[in-house]
C-alpha cells in the first residue's frame, strides 16, 4: 500500500480545521421565527420596501398591483402582502413563506401570486429575487402578445436581450404560475400576456432595474417609429461582442448556448481536497465576501 503524501494530509487537517471554526448553521437549520428576525431579515425588508416605493414612484403599479419577493436562506422567502399599496408598506408588512407558500411570520396575508415567484425560485437557483409590475409601455406589448425588437440599444442588449412572452393564464392561480417554465432559464425579463411583466434577479433591486430598462426601451422603442424614418440596429459583428460580455457578466440571452454546454468541466487532481477547499470557500462566502475573494486569489 503506498504511503500517503505527508503534505497532502498536513493540508487536508488544516483545511478541516478551517471548516469547523468557520461553521455556520445551514439555512435549513435556522427556525422560521430566528430567520425572520434576523439581520439579514430586516435588511432584506428595508430593501422590498424601497423597490415598492420605486416601482409605484415610476407608476409601474396601481392600487394594490405588483409584488416583491427575495430568497431568505434555502428555505424561506420574504414577499410583499397582499391588498396594499407598494408605496405604503411597512416591515411588519412583509410576509416570510416557506417554499410551499405556507405564511410563517408578518401581520398580514402574502400576495396572491407567490405561486409565480416560487415556481422561478423552484427552478431557477440564480433567482434570489423577483419583481412583478404592470408597467404601461411594456405592458403594452404584453397586450399584443409581442416583444420589442432587439438590436437598437446596447444597455437593453447586455442587461435584457430578447424578453419572453408567457401564454394567459388567471392571476394567482398555478397554472398561471407555471406559464413562465419555458423561459425561466434564457429569460431575466419574461412579459405576461395581457397582464405585465415578471423579472428575477440576484436583487430585489437589480430586478427592479430590469423593469425600469425594459419599459424605457419599448417607450424609446414607440417614440423612434412615430419619427418616420428606418431604425438602425447594432451591426452583427457587434451583437456578437455584446453577447461575449453577457457571457462574463453571467447575464442569461437565449441566443447564447449555456455555459456548461461550451466549457468543459475541469477535473482536479485530488477531487476530496478540491472539496474541502470548496467548502471553506462557501463558509468564507456566508461570512463575508472580502474573505471569499481573497481565499480564491490565493488558490
Amino acid at each position: 500500500m503506498q504511503n500517503a503524501d505527508p503534505i497532502s494530509e498536513q493540508v487536508r487537517e488544516v483545511v478541516q480545521a478551517v471548516v469547523e471554526a468557520l461553521r455556520v448553521p445551514r439555512p435549513e437549520e435556522i427556525p422560521a421565527p430566528v430567520a425572520a428576525n434576523s439581520f439579514e431579515a430586516h435588511a432584506l425588508r428595508a430593501e422590498i420596501i424601497n423597490v415598492g416605493r420605486k416601482l409605484w414612484d415610476r407608476g409601474y403599479v396601481d392600487g394594490n398591483g405588483g409584488n416583491i419577493s427575495v430568497r431568505l436562506g434555502a428555505n424561506y422567502v420574504l414577499c410583499t402582502p397582499t391588498m396594499m399599496s407598494k408605496r405604503d408598506m411597512q416591515p411588519a408588512d412583509i410576509c416570510l413563506s416557506d417554499l410551499a407558500g405556507n405564511i410563517l411570520a408578518g401581520d398580514r396575508g402574502r400576495t396572491s401570486e407567490l405561486l409565480l415567484h416560487l415556481e422561478i425560485y423552484r427552478v431557477n437557483a440564480r433567482a434570489r429575487a423577483v419583481v412583478h409590475c404592470h408597467p404601461p409601455y411594456a405592458t403594452a406589448f404584453a397586450l399584443t402578445g409581442t416583444t420589442p425588437p432587439v438590436g437598437l440599444i446596447p444597455e437593453y442588449e447586455i442587461f435584457i436581450g430578447p424578453a419572453a412572452v408567457a401564454q394567459y393564464e388567471t392571476p394567482g392561480t398555478q397554472a398561471f404560475a407555471e406559464t413562465v417554465l419555458p423561459f425561466v432559464q434564457d429569460h431575466n425579463t419574461i412579459l405576461l400576456a395581457n397582464h405585465g411583466v415578471v423579472c428575477w434577479s440576484d436583487t430585489a433591486t437589480h430586478a427592479e432595474w430590469l423593469t425600469e430598462i425594459l419599459d424605457n426601451y419599448c417607450k424609446t422603442y414607440l417614440i423612434a417609429q412615430q419619427i418616420g424614418k428606418p431604425l438602425m440596429f447594432i451591426p452583427e459583428e457587434k451583437i456578437t461582442e455584446i453577447l461575449a460580455l453577457k457571457r462574463r457578466l453571467g447575464f442569461p440571452d437565449a441566443r447564447m448556448a449555456p455555459l456548461e454546454d461550451t466549457i468543459p468541466p475541469v477535473q482536479p487532481e485530488n477531487p476530496e481536497l478540491e472539496k474541502l477547499v470548496r467548502d471553506v470557500v462557501a463558509r468564507m462566502d456566508e461570512r463575508g465576501p472580502c474573505c471569499s475573494a481573497r481565499l480564491k486569489l490565493d488558490i
